[in-house]
């Protein structure tokens, strides 16, 4: 007798995600965001808009002040900081704008160290890291150090480390902000790339034309998701702003 498949939970599940700073600062007023798995998606917004702010509550690096993150099916409110470190170790990547990557070692070590707490051992971390290198373009460049990178090879080895561990979401925060055109096109290239493979991937941009070439946009102003358009969306209408400017918060620095 067949049975059904079992739904997978979404990647992403925010509810009414309210986050305040001493001020008080409301950096982000009452965001639903839901993401599903093999999504492709920009989160939008200028600096100030809370957008930063998003995605390190997404990320887990910081807890909302109201309202619940359900990350790969796990309560975020439910974890202690130990098993928050384990939930970013094992179902999230990341991909910073300045790339991150310790400047005495090789492409392939760099990449090896997003397995760091997964509890493998070396050699086959390394073996990973190969196998991820080839994946991004980088197979013969596994030996070289940063200084020996382009920027553009630089973030293609952040992102090899960001995927290494076949994270359920990659977000990247701003991953051609520090990259010539071509270099950032081909960084874009690639993380369309990824998506197509099946990868879940957020892409945090003050860059309106980036995020109008991803499939789904995410509009943040003032802390308020104020369009959702593109598939996933949660409402693929505009959804009004009543609600006046508030100053950004402390962690919003694009």
């Amino acid at each position: 007798m067949s049975t059904a498949p079992l739904t997978q939970p979404p990647v992403v599940e925010l509810t009414g995600v309210t986050k305040e700073y001493p001020g008080p600062v409301a950096a982000l007023r009452g965001v639903d965001l839901t993401v599903g798995r093999g999504e492709l998606l920009a989160i939008v917004g200028p600096s100030g808009s809370g957008k930063s702010t998003l995605l390190h509550i997404i990320g887990t690096l910081d807890l909302p002040t109201a309202g619940s993150v359900t990350i790969a099916g796990h309560d975020a409110a439910a974890l202690t900081d130990r098993r928050l470190s384990a939930l970013r170790a094992q179902h999230i990547g990341f991909v910073f704008q300045a790339f991150h990557l310790v400047p005495g070692i090789s492409a392939q070590d760099n990449v090896a160290e997003g397995l760091l707490y997964c509890g493998l051992p070396r050699a086959e971390r390394r073996k990973r890291a190969a196998v991820a290198l080839e994946r991004v373009g980088l197979g013969d460049r596994m030996r070289h150090r940063p200084h020996e990178l382009s920027g553009g090879q630089k973030q293609r080895v952040a992102i090899a480390r960001a995927v290494v561990g076949e994270p359920d979401l990659l977000l990247a925060d701003e991953p051609t902000g520090a990259l010539d055109s071509a270099s950032g096109a081909a960084v874009m290239e690639l993380i369309h790339e990824l998506n197509q493979e099946g990868a879940t991937i957020a892409v945090i941009t003050h860059d309106t034309e980036i995020a109008a070439r991803l499939p789904r946009q995410v509009r943040i102003r003032d802390g308020r998701v104020v369009e959702d358009i593109g598939p996933g969306a949660t409402d693929s209408r505009a959804i009004e702003d009543n609600g006046p400017g508030t100053a950004p918060s402390p962690e919003d620095v694009r």
